[in-house]
């Protein structure tokens, strides 16, 4: 016959509850606590906290260029009235006329041959200013950097006074060279060279800061260690510096070519679209055709037409650098 103690029972039972209240405790703290606490964890989550901190910036994004957008595409499907509802008959009018193509292509031919220059000065003169001393850096850097910040319409009056044909800094230097005159904003091929020149020499400073502190975070081992190899100055440029650059020199060259597709200041100031329209892009001749002339809604139209252009080379672009970044 089996006995059992009644002090043993209890110790057991007694046992038995302290486990259980541990494991319960554990259990508690390991799913961390609820309510109030939840909240107080939540909010030191560091994307929470980003994203509250971006909040008012994202709000005030929403309002200056989610509605603006949003009214822009209501306004392209209206008549020139504005009180008939007409679908895509603005952008199917424009498909058709061949004079909208060639701003288009004018357009094109501005921001790729604006960016490529700007790339590629931009990338000589960073390349310059960094093998320079410290002291020689900052004197140089400043210099290079005097025509972003001057502001957009007062250099391009000064640009337009150096291309005036009569008494113009170039013309006068080209007629005690024994060359002739250049109409350089009334004839369309200097026109179009003019309107490029100027883009470039206004841009290619941003390109050389991003550009010069890209360089700087180049690791000098790896330069001397392609020299070590027998490597020449190109080779180590080839495979050691734009390897090492390619996401920047991607991301400065997406935005670059938004602000050319966009640029309105520069062609409005120096040549307002002429000669006979040689010059005239979009935003131009949005403005003209909405503003000047009083069909917003065709206008409208005109501005929307580059956006899926400029979506498709950001995402092309942009997806590019997430492929490489995830290969490293």
């Amino acid at each position: 016959m089996l006995c059992f103690s009644p002090v043993w029972e209890g110790k057991r039972a007694l046992t038995s509850i302290d486990l259980q209240a541990d494991a319960q405790l554990r259990q508690r703290r390991a799913k961390g606590p609820s309510g109030r606490s939840s909240l107080h964890k939540l909010m030191r989550r560091k994307s929470t906290l980003a994203f509250l901190m971006t909040l008012p910036l994202l709000t005030l994004m929403i309002g200056l260029v989610a509605y603006p957008t949003g009214f822009a595409i209501y306004l392209s499907m209206l008549d020139r009235t504005t009180t008939r509802f007409v679908g895509l008959a603005n952008f199917a009018y424009l498909v058709g006329r061949d004079r909208f193509w060639m701003i288009v292509y004018q357009t094109c031919l501005f921001a790729i041959a604006a960016v490529l220059l700007k790339a590629f000065l931009g990338f000589v003169a960073a390349h310059l200013v960094h093998n320079l001393p410290a002291k020689g850096q900052r004197k140089w850097r400043g210099m290079l950097l005097v025509p972003w910040v001057i502001p957009a319409a007062m250099s391009v009056l000064g640009w337009r006074l150096l291309f005036e044909p009569s008494f113009g800094a170039f013309n006068w230097i080209l007629e005690h060279l024994g060359m002739d005159r250049i109409m350089w904003l009334g004839e369309d091929g200097w026109a179009r060279f003019s309107v490029i020149l100027v883009t470039v020499w206004f841009g290619a400073p941003f390109f050389m800061v991003m550009y010069l502190a890209s360089l700087k975070s180049v690791p000098e081992e790896l330069y001397e260690a392609a020299s070590i190899d027998g490597a020449t100055w190109w080779q180590r440029i080839r495979y050691v510096t734009l390897p090492m650059m390619r996401n920047i020199i991607a991301i400065t060259m997406v935005f670059s070519v938004i602000g050319s597709f966009a640029g309105f200041t520069i062609v409005t100031v120096l040549t307002n679209g002429g000669p006979l329209g040689a010059t005239q892009v979009l935003a131009t001749s949005a403005f003209l055709t909405g503003i000047m002339g009083g069909h917003l809604p065709l206008g409208a139209s005109i501005s929307l037409f580059m956006v899926p252009v400029l979506a498709a080379a950001a995402i092309y672009i942009l997806r590019g650098i997430a492929k490489r970044g995830s290969e490293v």
